[in-house]
């Protein structure tokens, strides 16, 4: 018996989980799934324990260890595949039909759904819903890393990726800059802390076509993805000297932003005026955990070895720049500073720590008020995961893409991004009682991707020219 952490506790509803995609590049064989479970992923603890509420500790839930019968958690549906017109509308809507089921909380908390139909991607997809106290999206990346092999090489296991340091060019320098550092990193947490505060206590984002009503008790989820260019992202990327994720969230801005605006009538100066009066914010995941080494978590699958795992993230309030911009770069610029500005600071961190003092003082049901408060009080979520940079098999299935996302809260929109090799997968989930049209949506954020791009390639081009 282990109790849940913190983070585990805030996300212990059976709503709360993730729903992926892989689409395969070979037809799907069950067997193979079966074996690869009980030989790797059955001995990650999370996947061999269900939950239970343990009366003897304030009614809190803890993990119970149980013995798994794989076969009783790899579904096989069996259509009628030839009489499917439409492959792509028929796994989204299977998938979004997964969504709207609550998770069986009387057993380990995760099913793959493997099918053998032919789609505009994949010869054949593994639907795998997992709840998400198991683990956040950084940790479930790393284990299906830790499962997989490079199709290059099928014995071998695909290597971290790490950051290079930067030298010290010399100590008072170094000094100098600590200083510094620290007296913005001390006053930029303090703001910080305090929007955190608000938000939690009654700062709400304003009424928008966005934003669900949490007190309805209702949410029809439909999930879409949208793959695009790691290329395209990258070359604004390297343009613009940012990070990958700033050019994510700049692109998300302006999609949102182009989607607002048809959702309000008049003229362009009246919904300029419009938009610039909405306060729209994100909560956004951060990773707070150091790099987890691939090879350390095999052993711990192959071996039972002890490796730390599972729901180790923070939460910022991220404010969203949805206002009409004649230069599209505006976005991604906005998207940066304001990240930037949020790097500084603690406030994941502080968040983190709220919810594990709160859980100690005051039990499980005041984080869940707590973790309510947050999602209810901002109009989405959103996060971006990077996945592996070469390509690899899972359970010897060569992987063509990989789709996912968090169903969390009572937002009506989740937006999550994941990498994979030169691919980039646009994730939404969209309660459709407050989003009817989530391909428009998606529509826009690609739209907005490409004049992005079409700015960046101008840039670039008048700089060569100069």
């Amino acid at each position: 018996m282990e109790p849940l952490s913190p983070m585990s506790h805030m996300l212990s509803s059976p709503n709360f989980f993730i729903v992926i995609t892989f689409g395969f590049k070979v037809r799907c064989n069950p067997s193979a799934f079966v074996e690869g479970i009980n030989n790797s992923l059955i001995n990650a603890p999370r996947f061999s324990s269900k939950m239970e509420i343990d009366y003897k500790r304030k009614g809190d839930p803890v993990w119970i260890p149980v013995k798994v019968r794989v076969e009783d958690h790899v579904i096989v549906p069996d259509p009628e595949y030839s009489n499917i017109e439409n492959p792509d509308q028929f796994i989204e809507d299977y998938t979004s039909n997964i969504a709207n089921i609550p998770m069986d909380m009387s057993k380990p908390l995760w099913e793959f759904h493997l099918l053998n139909i032919k789609t505009s991607k994949a010869e054949s997809l593994a639907i795998v819903k997992i709840h998400h106290s198991i683990g956040d999206g950084m940790s479930l990346m790393s284990l299906l890393l830790a499962c997989s092999r490079k199709t290059s090489d099928p014995n071998a296991l695909i290597s971290n990726t790490t950051a290079t340091k930067k030298p010290v060019d010399s100590m008072a320098w170094w000094l100098f800059v600590g200083f510094w550092f620290m007296i913005r990193v001390t006053f930029t947490t303090i703001v910080e802390f305090s929007k955190l505060m608000l938000t939690i206590c009654f700062l709400r984002d304003t009424k928008n076509p966005l934003m669900g009503n949490p007190s309805d008790g209702f949410q029809s989820w439909k999930v879409v993805h949208r793959i695009i260019s790691f290329e395209d992202v990258k070359l604004v990327k390297d343009t613009m000297n940012m990070k990958v994720n700033d050019v994510l969230l700049g692109m998300t801005q302006a999609g949102l932003s182009r989607y607002l605006s048809s959702k309000y009538d008049g003229s362009t100066a009246e919904k300029k005026k419009i938009l610039e009066k909405l306060r729209v914010r994100g909560a956004v995941a951060i990773n707070l955990r150091p790099a987890t080494k691939i090879e350390d978590l095999a052993d711990m699958m192959a071996k039972g070895s002890k490796c730390r795992w599972g729901n180790f993230i923070g939460t910022i309030i991220f404010p969203l720049w949805v206002k009409p911009e004649k230069d599209p770069l505006e976005y991604i610029r906005r998207a940066k500073a304001t990240m930037d500005r949020k790097k500084i600071s603690l406030e994941a961190f502080i968040f983190y720590g709220i919810i594990k003092f709160t859980l100690k003082f005051f039990g499980g049901k005041a984080v869940e008020a707590f973790g309510k408060r947050i999602f209810g009080h901002t109009s989405l979520a959103f996060s971006n995961v990077k996945g592996p940079d070469e390509e690899i098999s899972f359970f010897h299935h060569p992987i063509s893409y990989i789709a996912g996302s968090a169903l969390v809260g009572s937002q009506a929109l989740n937006i999550h991004f994941i990498s994979y090799v030169d691919k980039i997968v646009i994730n939404l989930a969209v309660d459709t009682t407050t989003i009817a049209d989530p391909h428009r949506l998606c529509d826009d954020m690609v739209e907005a991707l490409e004049i992005i791009k079409s700015a960046t390639q101008e840039k670039r081009f008048h700089k060569t020219e100069v």
